[in-house]
Order: structure tokens, then C-alpha cells, then sequence
């Protein structure tokens, strides 16, 4: 068996162990966002968020301590695109009207804001003189200052919200369920999500090493191989959650997942810089990845838009905010591909 060869079976192989323990979290997700009273928006951007993220963090940070920064990097922020281009693969699995319609609430629009605050800052960083301050660039302090910020500013206007989404026949909002797992304790059903999360963020240091070996054997570019081929596995885990929670009528929770879990991989450049000896990770990215995270945050525009325009149906059933992320995210992978 050839190297490449053997380094395609092992990707292969770890992204079905992502996926099919995605499937199970999202159907504990939307339990314990009932049973903990946390509500779905939440728990799902923030729990699911590590969770599912669990993946990328690993490839991530052994990347970064591999010395491979440009796949470190393009791994995190492919990953955002590939995640927000779940949102349309999402929004086809829903009959009931279009997706964004239906699941539009204030923490989806403020986990969306956050989002392209993280990524602005990620790209600004690049840009800003390199300077360390111990392990890390500058950047990386703000972007976690910015993230736990974002979050306390989320629970404080989620307690007393000044921004409703208008209520529709189509809005399926986040309403608690009398009897969800009766017969489990809360305890057993927290172990069982840890646990599951673990199995697949293992298999995150598995993919990282399947694309160092394919960048090795092959000629694609490492930032390629990150954005597009990493990417697209990282993003496996939020999109079978978001999948899945749509066909449990989760509308909300397959939203939160998706931008939730986009606002941790931003997140993840800066596990990168941490874990990169090279210097800053920021100015280690290539033109390639620099114009990935601006189609994120294009794509992340599109998002918010659907979010506040909310058109009931759409071409091809899926809204202009689901056409134009096919289009945004096409077009990325071809200027990256050639």
C-alpha cells in the first residue's frame, strides 16, 4: 500500500467516526439544551460549539506544532466556510419554509455579529506589526478577550432582549419539551455527550496527520489541502448536527450549531498561534488564506442577511441567502484550486 494511499483510507476512515458520532450529539444536544433549560441557541453555540469543534481544534494545534502554520491556519477559517455553506445543505432537509424564516431569533443574529468580529480581527492581525507577547501574537489576547466578552453580552440580551424576530406561521421558535429522555438522569446524559465528543476530536489528530501526508505526496498546496480538504471534515461535525437537528424540528439549534461552532474555529487560529514556534501565525498566512477568511466573512454577511430579511420561499426552496452561499462558496474553491 502506498503512502498516499494509506493517508486517503485514514482520512477517509476518520471523517465517518466524525460524522456518525455528530448524528448522536445533536440528538443529545437537543435534550440536555431542554432538560438544563439553557435553550437551544445557546447551548448549542456554545456547547455544541466545542464539542463539534473538538475535531478542528486538534488538527489545528498539531499542525501548528508541526510547523505547517499555513494549514493550521487555513484549516481553521476553511473551516468557517465550509460550516456556513452547511447552512444551505441544512436548509434543503427542511420542508416547513425556508430556513433562516424560520429559525431567525436574536442570539442566531448576535452569534452571527460576533462571528465577523472574530474574523476581522483574525485578518487584522495579519496586517499589524509582528511582535510576541510571551508565546503569542496580540491578536490572539483580543480575539479570546472578544469572544468572552461577546458571550456575556449575549446572556445579558438574551435576559432582557430589545429585538424580537417577528413571529410567523412558519417561525418555529425554541420551546422546552415536557419529557425528553425520562428515563436517563442528567448525569449519564452528560457523560454520554463528553464522551462522544472525545471519540471525535481523537479523530481530529488523525485527519492531521492523513493531510500532512497528503500535502507530502501529492502536489496540492498546503493551503488547499487546509481550507478545502481539512476544512470540509472539520465542518462535518456542525453540518450532520445542524442536518440532524432539522429533522428533529431543532430549527434553532441548527443555526446556533453552525455559527456557534464558526466562532470557535476563529477561535482555533489562535490555539494555533499558541502552539506555532514559528512566530505569529497570523503572518505566517499566504495571500490564499487571507482572501478565505474574507470569503468568510462574505459568507457570514449572506447569513445575516437571510436572518433578517427572512423570505419565506426562494429558488430552489432554500431562499437568496441559500443560492448566494452556493455561490460565494463555489467560487472560493476554484480561485483556491487554481
Amino acid at each position: 500500500m502506498t503512502p498516499l494511499l494509506l493517508a486517503a483510507l485514514v482520512f477517509a476512515g476518520a471523517a465517518v467516526v466524525t460524522v456518525l458520532g455528530s448524528i448522536r450529539l445533536a440528538g443529545l444536544g437537543d435534550v440536555l439544551a431542554d432538560r438544563t433549560g439553557w435553550g437551544e441557541a445557546i447551548f448549542g453555540a456554545v456547547f455544541f460549539g466545542v464539542f463539534t469543534s473538538l475535531s478542528g481544534i486538534v488538527m489545528t494545534a498539531v499542525s501548528a506544532a508541526g510547523d505547517n502554520a499555513e494549514l493550521a491556519y487555513s484549516n481553521a477559517i476553511g473551516g468557517v466556510a465550509a460550516q456556513t455553506f452547511a447552512i444551505a445543505v441544512a436548509d434543503l432537509f427542511y420542508r416547513g419554509s425556508n430556513l433562516e424564516h424560520a429559525a431567525a431569533s436574536l442570539p442566531n443574529m448576535l452569534f452571527g455579529c460576533l462571528l465577523m468580529a472574530l474574523l476581522a480581527l483574525t485578518l487584522m492581525g495579519s496586517f499589524v506589526p509582528e511582535v510576541l507577547l510571551g508565546p503569542v501574537h496580540p491578536a490572539t489576547l483580543v480575539i479570546v478577550a472578544v469572544y468572552g466578552a461577546g458571550l456575556v453580552l449575549m446572556r445579558r440580551s438574551a435576559a432582557r432582549p430589545m429585538w424580537r424576530a417577528v413571529r410567523t406561521e412558519q417561525t418555529r421558535e425554541d420551546a422546552t419539551e415536557e419529557q425528553t429522555a425520562p428515563g436517563r438522569r442528567l448525569r449519564g446524559l452528560w457523560a454520554e455527550f463528553a464522551a462522544i465528543g472525545a471519540v471525535v476530536g481523537a479523530g481530529g489528530a488523525v485527519i492531521a496527520w492523513a493531510a500532512d501526508q497528503i500535502v507530502t505526496e501529492t502536489a496540492l498546496s498546503e493551503g488547499f489541502v487546509g481550507a478545502v480538504l481539512m476544512g470540509v471534515v472539520n465542518a462535518l461535525p456542525e453540518t450532520v448536527t445542524a442536518i440532524a437537528a432539522v429533522r428533529r424540528k431543532a430549527l434553532t439549534l441548527a443555526i446556533a450549531a453552525i455559527l456557534g461552532g464558526n466562532t470557535l474555529d476563529v477561535l482555533n487560529v489562535a490555539i494555533g498561534d499558541l502552539f506555532y514556534a514559528g512566530g505569529s501565525i497570523y503572518h505566517a498566512a499566504t495571500p490564499d488564506s487571507l482572501f478565505l477568511t474574507v470569503a468568510s466573512m462574505l459568507m457570514t454577511v449572506i447569513v445575516l442577511a437571510g436572518l433578517l430579511v427572512r423570505q419565506n420561499r426562494g429558488p430552489a426552496r432554500v431562499g437568496f441567502e441559500g443560492v448566494g452561499l452556493v455561490l460565494a462558496y463555489g467560487t472560493t474553491v476554484l480561485i483556491l484550486a487554481f
